[in-house]
C-alpha cells in the first residue's frame, strides 16, 4: 500500500481506530455476535465515503480490489459481504443514540495527536449539495401527495375524487399549452385535496398516515391562491420555505446568486485553516441561515478563537453570539447600500444607545422610538446636506436594530484593517477543505431527508479527515501521534 494512504493506515490501525466496543450498543441482544467484525464494516464505510461508491460498488470493491482487502485484513480469496450489510449498519447507526460515532472516533484521534494544539483559528463556511430527486412542479406535487394519502391513509380510497384518475401513472392527458385546460386541472386537483382533507380524520391513525395528510395540506396551500370567482389558481409568488418535492420534503430552494439557484441541502463546516481538518460539520435544508448554524458548530470549542467567515455570518445576532462565546470575530461585512450614489450611510450617523438618540451628519438629533426607528422628518427641511442624505419628501429615517452596535463595530474593524491580513491569508484555505468534500461527484447527496444525509456527511468528513491525518504522518505506537515525514 502507498505510504500515507488511508488503506495503508487502516491495514495497520483499524482495530485501534474502530474497536468492537465502539459499536457494541448497536447489537444489544447478547445472542452471539455480528458475523462481520465491526472494524471491517467501519473501514469499508470510510473507504466507501472516501470514493463516493454505492453500496453495490463498495461491496464489489471489497471483493475484487486488493487495496480494500488489505485495508480490512481479508484474505485475497475472501468474497467479502453482501452490499445489504452496509444498508443494515447505516440504519442501526442512524437510529442509535450516537450516529456520529465514526466521525467522533476520527475527531478523538485529532485531539489525541495534538495536531490542533496552538491552532487558534477556525473558518466557517457552507456549500450547497444537490438533492437526490427531481424538483416537482405544482401539478406533480399535488397528484403525488394525493396518491400517497390514498395509499397509506385508511378509508382514503372510498372518497370520491374527480379531477384525475389517480390509479394511472404519469401526468393527466390534457392540452398543456392550453391555459384554460391547465387552470381547470389545477382547480380540480386542489378541490380533490380539500375533499380528502375534510373527509379524513388524523386522530388515532399511524404516523405515516398523519405525515401524508400533513404533506398534502402543505402542498395544497403553498403554491395556489383563490381567485375572485372562487376557483383555485397557481399563485404568482414563491411561498416561504417551499417544499420542492413530495419525494424528499426536506429539500429546499437556495439562491446561490440572484440569477442562479440550486435545490437540495447545505453542508456547514468549521475548519482549522492551516491543517485543513474539519472540526465540526452539520447538514441542513438549503435555505437554512449560515450564521446560527455556524455558531452551533463552535459550541464545543474553547473561547478565544479567531473566527474567519464571510458576510453570510455577519448578522448582528451571529456577531453577538460569537462575542458572548469570547471569540475574536474576523468576519467580512456586507458592503453598505447607499440610497444616493456617494451619499451618507448608517455609519455616518452617531447613535447613543444609552440615551436612545441618533444624530445625523449635519448635527441634528432625534429620539429613537421603542421599536428602533429614528425619524428626522421636518428637521431635513432646508438641510444643506439633504441632497447627499435622502430623496424622500418625508425626510431621512433610520432603523436601529437590536445588535446595531455589533454591525457598526464589524464594519469599522474591517475598514480599519484590524483583521484584514489574517482574513485574506487564512479564510481562502477553507475553500480547499470544501473542494475535498465535494470532489468526485460528492456535490450530490445520495439519500433523501436530512437525517440520512447527515450520516452521509459525517462519514464523508471522517474519511477526509482520516486521509488528511494519514498524509500528515498519523501513527499509533501506544498512543496516537503525528510522526515527522
Amino acid at each position: 500500500m502507498p505510504e500515507g494512504s488511508v488503506e495503508a493506515f487502516l491495514a495497520d490501525h483499524r482495530h485501534d481506530l474502530f474497536p468492537d466496543e465502539l459499536f457494541e450498543d448497536l447489537f444489544p441482544s447478547g445472542r452471539g455476535r455480528p458475523s462481520i467484525p465491526a472494524d471491517v464494516v467501519a473501514s469499508v464505510m470510510v473507504l466507501q465515503a472516501l470514493e463516493g461508491l454505492s453500496d453495490r460498488d463498495a461491496a464489489r470493491a471489497l471483493r475484487d480490489r486488493i487495496s480494500w482487502k488489505v485495508a480490512c485484513g481479508l484474505a485475497l480469496d475472501d468474497e467479502g459481504f453482501d452490499y445489504s450489510v452496509l444498508t443494515y449498519w447505516r440504519t442501526r447507526l442512524r437510529k442509535s443514540e450516537h450516529p456520529e460515532r465514526i466521525f467522533d472516533a476520527v475527531r478523538s484521534v485529532i485531539d489525541a495527536t495534538g495536531v490542533l494544539k496552538g491552532k487558534t483559528r477556525r473558518a466557517l463556511d457552507s456549500t450547497l449539495l444537490d438533492d437526490a430527486v427531481a424538483t416537482q412542479d405544482t401539478v406533480t406535487q399535488l397528484i403525488a401527495a394525493i396518491r400517497r394519502v390514498r395509499r397509506v391513509v385508511p378509508g382514503a380510497n372510498d372518497v370520491t375524487l374527480s379531477a384525475h384518475d389517480y390509479e394511472s401513472q404519469g401526468k393527466p392527458l390534457i392540452a398543456w399549452d392550453d391555459p384554460v385546460a391547465k387552470a381547470a386541472l389545477v382547480d380540480g386537483l386542489v378541490n380533490d385535496a380539500l375533499v380528502l382533507l375534510a373527509a379524513l380524520e388524523d386522530d388515532g391513525i399511524e404516523a405515516e398516515a398523519t405525515s401524508a395528510l400533513g404533506l398534502l395540506a402543505l402542498v395544497a396551500g403553498q403554491d395556489v391562491e383563490q381567485a375572485d370567482d372562487g376557483t383555485w389558481q397557481i399563485a404568482r409568488k414563491v411561498a416561504p420555505d417551499r417544499v420542492i418535492s413530495v419525494v424528499d420534503p426536506e429539500a429546499r430552494h437556495m439562491h446561490k446568486s440572484r440569477s442562479e439557484y440550486r435545490d437540495g441541502y447545505k453542508a456547514h463546516l468549521a475548519i482549522e485553516p492551516e491543517t485543513g481538518l474539519i472540526t465540526a460539520a452539520t447538514l441542513t435544508p438549503a435555505n437554512a441561515p449560515d450564521g446560527p448554524t455556524g455558531v452551533r458548530l463552535l459550541a464545543g470549542e474553547e473561547p478565544g478563537l479567531q473566527i474567519l467567515a464571510d458576510g453570510a455570518y455577519g448578522s448582528g445576532e451571529t456577531l453577538a453570539a460569537l462575542g458572548k462565546a469570547k471569540h475574536q470575530r474576523a468576519i467580512k461585512p456586507w458592503p453598505m447600500s447607499r440610497a444616493i450614489p456617494g451619499g451618507f450611510t448608517r455609519d455616518d450617523f452617531i447613535v447613543d444607545y444609552e440615551a436612545r438618540t441618533a444624530t445625523c451628519p449635519s448635527g441634528r438629533t432625534v429620539t429613537i422610538s421603542p421599536k428602533g426607528f429614528a425619524t428626522f422628518g421636518s428637521l431635513c427641511r432646508g438641510c444643506p446636506l439633504r441632497s447627499r442624505c435622502t430623496l424622500s419628501k418625508d425626510g431621512r429615517s433610520l432603523t436601529v436594530t437590536l445588535h446595531d452596535d455589533e454591525l457598526v463595530e464589524s464594519r469599522r474593524a474591517w475598514s480599519a484593517g484590524d483583521f484584514t491580513e489574517d482574513y485574506r491569508r487564512w479564510r481562502p484555505m477553507a475553500e480547499r477543505s470544501i473542494a475535498w468534500l465535494v470532489t468526485d461527484n460528492h456535490r450530490r447527496v445520495r439519500f433523501r431527508g436530512v437525517e440520512r444525509n447527515q450520516l452521509g456527511l459525517w462519514l464523508r468528513v471522517a474519511a477526509i479527515n482520516l486521509r488528511r491525518l494519514a498524509n500528515l504522518g498519523l501513527d499509533h505506537q501506544g498512543e496516537w501521534q503525528i510522526r515527522p515525514i
